[in-house]
């Protein structure tokens, strides 16, 4: 399923008219506004003949978004065979089709909802092999100074929720520029997005960032890890089963990131701290 590729980027399009709408309304002092707001619609995803999940989702990427799922649902493996994937616009569906059967009737009755936004879900067996999953901690390193940066050039270009507000972002980066910027209306969709990207365009995650507006929750670092990707960064704050599971993981772990700001609560030894009074 993933080959080589040259170096890609992606990045958000506030111009394009499908994922934002106008809307009219009244401020607080009865005058007419028109409002630019997010779009957001039913994405029904299949894998073979399975109906697997409806996503709401603003509708952009859906065929990332849809193998990205299924990778960090544990329903493709990163060795599958991807033969098709096929996207009706008409009716809001997506199916995927691989060269291994697959059946996952008995998994799907274990669904539970997470705690992240716009309905995300995740099932019981997702944390089956996650002891299994160890990031190595010698090579890559990332300076603070890098960090900031990679920060500050994330919150300069344009996106979708400055033009609209009520999105998530999760931007890839390498360690020196932005690479692959996603968004929808749940940080998890954002992430999926990512991951089907790299599965089917081959994006190799080593000595790679990845940067989210959202909280730092066991969801975000489990999919993570998963990823392949080292370092997880937010604007954002943690939950302590998140710390604890990127601890294990030996996933960099670094929220409440704004101006020179932020906070290491797991495997700091990949970033390079500046000297006091630097």
């Amino acid at each position: 399923m993933i080959q080589a590729m040259s170096k890609t980027t992606l990045f958000p399009d506030p111009q394009d008219s499908r994922l934002v709408r106008k809307v009219a309304g009244l401020d607080q002092d009865g005058r007419q506004v028109s409002l630019a707001v997010a779009e957001e619609r039913p994405l029904t995803l299949f894998l073979n003949g399975q109906e697997i999940v409806t996503q709401m989702t603003i509708g952009d990427h859906p065929r990332e978004l849809a193998v990205g799922y299924l990778l960090n649902q544990l329903m493709l493996r990163p060795t599958d065979r991807i033969t098709a994937i096929d996207h009706d616009a008409a009716i809001d569906t997506v199916v995927v089709r691989t060269e291994r059967r697959t059946d996952f009737e008995e998994k799907l009755k274990k669904k539970t909802q997470t705690s992240g936004c716009a309905q995300g879900t995740v099932f019981g067996d997702l944390m089956e092999d996650f002891d299994a999953h160890r990031l190595a901690l010698d090579g890559f390193r990332l300076s603070a100074k890098t960090l900031r940066e990679l920060i500050g050039d994330i919150n300069a270009r344009p996106s979708l929720y400055r033009t609209a507000g009520a999105l998530h972002g999760c931007v890839l980066c390498d360690a020196s520029q932005p690479l692959i910027y996603m968004e929808d209306v749940g940080r998890h969709n954002a992430v999926d997005k990512i991951a089907g990207l790299m599965a089917l365009e081959g994006v190799a995650p080593q000595e790679k960032i990845l940067y989210t507006t959202g909280r730092l929750t066991s969801e975000m670092v489990v999919k993570t890890v998963r990823m392949g990707i080292p370092i997880l960064v937010s604007c954002s704050g943690f939950t302590a089963w998140g710390v604890e599971l990127a601890a294990k993981a030996n996933l960099t772990l670094i929220g409440r990131a704004k101006g020179r700001n932020f906070l290491v609560l797991a495997a700091p030894e990949r970033l390079i701290l500046e000297e006091p009074g630097s």
